[in-house]
């Protein structure tokens, strides 16, 4: 039965932080649309300084991914410290609109780069945050349903920015209290106020949760080894290379668009929907998973996750129509929320109280830096077969599997009516 503080089973401050997360996926979103046609559009009159626009292009992309994973753990760990998560996430989500403003003045490719690596700090500060929020405002009963609909919430942004984005750019200019806007002027702004939304529900509808801050440099430290039962790996550590190896995978498709339209004998318009294909079943199936979980158990979610990652992420090698791909991108969809929510969860049962931020941070690092090395995965594979990137990417999903089977222990005893041993250990 839900509590005053929940709606439909769901915390109500979740709630509030999911649909702040959403505003602000939207706006970051919008970026990964803009920046190249920004870029590309020559109104950065600066010089490149002999790194070739192309080059620096690549770096001003990337600067993103590399600062928001990189500084994840080291954020976790200062919020574990403090005690302190809406602080970290109001001062991210508050250098994120400076940034998304600040496109709007940037003259030059070296500022360009400099804001897009404030925005990976921003992001770094606010992810890690808002996750360990997510964590401790839940209990063991419902933490797998929360993290779903969290993760829902903030899909649902991701997805459609980019969708308005290309609308916002070809309707432009225009007119804004008697002044002209051009289409690239109105998205940094739309992605600025979108922060700042953010920013307001988070100040007005969520409190920090008691919690003890860790001074326990053993919680707060990112473990490799398990020295407390008879696996090799630590179990969180173990899940985020699950996810990495997930994330890899995933991302393989975006670096070689031109082989699969060629392969497909299709446009741009149908990899669009292919690539969302995988946006969207995420979104109908991270809830109800996540919730599922806290009734049936972690590991066997992603379990059967990782297992269907395996065929769903070769079959993207092997098609040879749109229709195709379009239901292979959906399985592995689905794959990914089998695994996604179940795995933050369980983390979150690991963690020790006030150490959320170290612990769920080498999960959100992981999926980051997995996202960041698909491209260049698959960009490199191609070359040996079209075949090999997804073949690679089935081989490390499979390789997850049997990590996951063997160093990972369930948290939640069958049927949900309590954590199981290991939770509640962790949690005492």
């Amino acid at each position: 039965m839900s509590t005053a503080n929940e709606y439909l089973g769901i915390n109500r401050e979740v709630l509030a932080l999911a649909i702040a997360r959403m505003a602000d996926a939207v706006g970051n979103s919008f970026l990964i649309v803009v920046l190249p046609l920004y870029i590309a559009s020559g109104t950065i009159e600066g010089g490149a300084g002999g790194l070739g626009v192309s080059l620096l292009t690549g770096l001003i992309l990337s600067a993103f991914g590399f600062f928001n994973s990189a500084l994840q753990p080291f954020a976790g760990r200062l919020s574990d410290k403090l005690g302190k998560r809406k602080s970290f996430v109001l001062g991210g989500l508050a250098l994120l609109a400076v940034a998304n403003f600040t496109y709007s003045l940037a003259s030059s490719y070296w500022m360009l780069l400099a804001i897009r690596a404030a925005q990976g700090i921003g992001a770094s500060l606010t992810i890690v945050a808002t996750i360990a929020l997510v964590n401790e405002l839940a209990d063991d009963k419902s933490r797998g349903g929360n993290m779903g609909t969290f993760n829902t919430f903030r899909l649902l942004g991701f997805g459609t920015g980019p969708i308005v984005a290309g609308s916002v750019i070809g309707s432009g200019p225009y007119s804004l209290l008697g002044f002209s806007i051009t289409g690239f002027e109105a998205a940094f702004y739309i992605a600025t106020v979108s922060a700042v939304v953010s920013f307001v529900l988070v100040t007005l509808l969520v409190h920090d949760p008691d919690i003890e801050r860790s001074v326990d440099d053993e919680d707060t430290s990112i473990a490799v080894f398990d020295h407390d039962s008879e696996g090799l790996l630590d179990p969180v550590f173990t899940l985020g290379v699950a996810s990495l190896f997930m994330a890899v995978g995933i991302a393989l498709l975006s670096a070689i668009e031109p082989q699969v339209n060629a392969r497909l004998g299709q446009g741009a318009q149908l990899f669009g929907i292919e690539f969302a294909a995988f946006v969207l079943m995420q979104v109908l199936f991270q809830a109800p998973i996540g919730s599922a979980s806290d009734r049936y158990g972690r590991k066997p979610f992603i379990l059967v996750g990782l297992a269907l990652l395996v065929p769903a992420t070769l079959a993207q090698g092997l098609v040879v129509a749109p229709w195709e791909m379009i239901l292979a991108r959906s399985a592995q969809g689905i794959a990914g929320a089998l695994v996604f929510a179940p795995a933050l969860a369980l983390a979150g049962d690991l963690a020790s109280k006030g150490a959320s931020g170290t612990q769920l941070s080498v999960l959100t690092m992981s999926f980051g830096l997995g996202t960041a090395i698909g491209p260049l995965t698959s960009g490199f594979l191609v070359r040996f077969g079209y075949v090999t990137p997804f073949a690679f990417g089935a081989v490390l999903a499979a390789l997850g599997f049997v990590l996951v089977y063997t160093q990972v222990s369930e948290t939640v005893a069958v049927g949900g009516d309590s954590a199981g041993p290991a939770a509640s250990a962790a949690q005492d």
